[in-house]
């Protein structure tokens, strides 16, 4: 196995798994110090040398993704009759192992509409380690000049200009997060109604008042969506207490929010949870 390319392809593909090393060995093991393997929840790439040791670096791997936390950990094994659970492994020696997690997937956050609030919001979430999604219609609201600084923070940035803001909608991965903040209330309404036409995105965020909200249930179950869909949006956003209409105090208690998303959110996603209660923005 070309363990390397095993590990880009699950990278790729977004799957978390365990790269398992034998570190160093005493005495006689089926293995050489170097040998490695990779480890997911569901499959096994290569081998550490197969039986009692094996089963054993498998398990302790699948408990640390389990957890779902980036971690690294090491422990030693004895390859001897008394040391063997899974089939006896008598070869007399010593193993060490290191287990290191791979946790590719970051959380994905896309903002629809980068116009003044979208922007302020933008600037503190890059400040994390997500993959940020800024979608707008108009090409000037994602002019690399604008967007400067987000590229030197933490997040990974990605940018879409498209006319038709619900196709991006409907692309996001799964278990995303969507916050919903167009110029315009027709634009906010398609990307709703392809959000919800999904039942595997994450949070659901929509600006506006309880007015705009009355307005686009009715519409939106005219067209066709499930009341119960409807219970997946939060809106109006933002976290109870930071007061202002400004775009930067609507911004952080949005962002206030959000980190609480953030921080219950992952690869196991709930399908159709609603994270939060929202609080009152006008």
């Amino acid at each position: 196995m070309i363990w390397f390319e095993t590990l880009q392809q699950l990278i790729e593909t977004r799957v978390a798994c365990i790269i398992v090393t034998v570190l160093s060995v005493r005495g006689h093991a089926p293995r050489e110090a170097g040998a490695k393997m990779i480890v997911t929840l569901e499959a096994t790439f290569g081998t550490v040398g197969g039986g009692n040791l094996e089963i054993i670096a498998i398990e302790r791997a699948r408990a640390l993704l389990e957890t779902g936390e980036p971690q690294i950990s090491r422990f030693v094994q004895r390859l001897t009759h008394e040391e063997s659970v899974y089939g006896v492994q008598c070869c007399g020696g010593e193993v060490e192992i290191l287990l290191e997690t791979v946790q590719p997937v970051r959380p994905v956050m896309a903002i629809f509409g980068v116009g003044h609030v979208g922007l302020a919001l933008a600037k503190i979430l890059a400040l994390f380690d997500i993959e940020l999604w800024l979608v707008d219609s108009r090409p000037e609201m994602l002019a690399p000049e604008r967007l400067e600084r987000l590229q030197s923070e933490n997040a990974k940035v990605r940018v879409f200009n498209d006319p038709l803001l619900d196709s991006i909608a409907s692309s996001l991965p799964p278990h995303a997060h969507a916050l919903v903040m167009t110029h315009d209330h027709a634009e906010d309404l398609h990307v709703i109604k392809a959000l919800l036409a999904r039942d595997d995105t994450g949070f659901i965020g929509l600006i506006g008042s309880s007015v705009k909200w009355t307005r686009f249930q009715h519409k939106l179950l005219e067209a066709g969506i499930a009341p119960r869909q409807l219970a997946r949006v939060t809106t109006p956003i933002g976290l109870a207490g930071v007061n202002g209409k400004r775009p930067e105090q609507i911004a952080v208690a949005v962002a206030a929010q959000l980190i609480t998303v953030l921080n219950t959110s992952s690869a196991s996603t709930r399908r159709g949870e609603r994270p939060l209660a929202s609080a009152t923005r006008e």
